[in-house]
């Protein structure tokens, strides 16, 4: 598909004004809410870990609500069967039969709170959502919504009734997003503006604009050797010491999955539009490297008694590969990026 500049800077105009609408509710917090942007222009789901407090429910919602569409809210619990989850059939006394009463997961947005806390029945069900954006039920599968995203989160600190998520599913997740406490400024700002009067928000995107929006960050330009840098990052979880980095191997049990490196590109796509390009740069992909990568490999026993975590051995991965030197911010090559062609000059 080939697309004007204008275009694309139209659709990150109209991501400007989502992000703008959001933050007079959510201070701070932007790496959390620029990954929110890019895994709804890239179709991905979203997994927000962090301690209580810090405005990951609020975010999600707010972001539902300056995207006019459909949003359901699922408090995940213990007891939680996959019935509350997909829906279920309900027999029909009137008419003799069994009618089908589809569950919250039928939306467009669907904030799964504090999603570890739900048994494995219900992390399968949510699984086949979150893969093929379809449910079962009884014998009949049903389409969801689309777009249809999965934004979740989960508590580190508590493993009281808890459930570690499924590798599988786990690796479902576009972006996994650590956040952190806000500094004092922003926390003075929180205090300021939640104890005066709570702000509100207004929708300002239709579903139908961001599925336009989706189309247009799927044009983005991507180099080949972007492409070779996000599946070089990959590798080097799997096989660190072919990088010169033999003493991570005894840390890494399973390295990333292919997942890592096409999410690197498609996340790359989404942020580089939200930037205002429509080209990726290599600090595109490494910027989405720990939110993309992180939670894609497995520690090995070794780490887990050294306290070695996974965002130290990325931070190793991407100090030791280095970043493509990629020239598209010639004219001729914007051209190129913009899929027309141009002789050089």
């Amino acid at each position: 598909m080939t697309l004007s500049v204008e275009t694309f800077q139209q659709a990150s105009a109209s991501m400007r004004k989502v992000l703008v609408e959001i933050k007079r509710v959510i201070v701070g917090q932007d790496l959390m809410l620029e990954r929110i942007m890019a895994a709804l222009l890239a179709r991905g789901h979203v997994l927000i870990e962090g301690v209580p407090g810090l405005a990951k429910t609020l975010a999600i919602k707010t972001t539902a609500r300056v995207i006019d569409c459909s949003f359901k809210r699922i408090q995940f619990t213990p007891d939680l069967v996959p019935a509350d989850l997909v829906g279920t059939r309900i027999y029909n006394q009137h008419s003799g039969t069994f009618d089908t009463e589809v569950g919250p997961v039928f939306a467009n947005l669907v904030l799964a709170d504090e999603i570890n806390r739900a048994p494995a029945k219900v992390q399968s069900a949510l699984l086949e959502s979150m893969q093929e954006r379809q449910v079962t039920i009884g014998k009949q599968t049903f389409p969801l919504p689309n777009p249809f995203l999965v934004l979740a989160t989960q508590n580190p600190i508590e493993s009281e009734g808890t459930y570690p998520l499924p590798e599988a599913q786990v690796d479902r997740f576009m972006f996994k997003v650590v956040i952190t406490y806000p500094s004092m400024h922003e926390e003075i700002t929180v205090v300021e503006r939640m104890t005066v009067e709570h702000p509100d928000v207004s929708p300002v995107l239709h579903v139908d604009e961001l599925l336009e929006l989706q189309q247009v960050a799927d044009a983005v330009y991507v180099h080949p050797k972007i492409m070779e840098y996000a599946v070089t990052l990959a590798n080097a979880t799997r096989r660190p010491k072919d990088y010169g980095l033999p003493e991570l191997s005894q840390f890494v049990a399973f390295g990333s999955s292919p997942r890592a490196s096409l999410n690197l590109i498609l996340g790359g796509k989404a942020l580089a539009l939200i930037r205002g390009r429509e080209f990726v740069l290599p600090e595109d992909v490494r910027d989405l490297a720990p939110e993309v990568m992180r939670h894609r490999f497995v520690l090995s026993y070794e780490a887990l008694a050294q306290d070695m975590t996974s965002d130290v051995i990325l931070s190793r991965i991407l100090a030791a590969v280095p970043a493509p030197r990629v020239h598209i911010g010639d004219p001729y090559e914007r051209e190129k990026a913009a899929g027309r062609t141009v002789a050089p000059s």
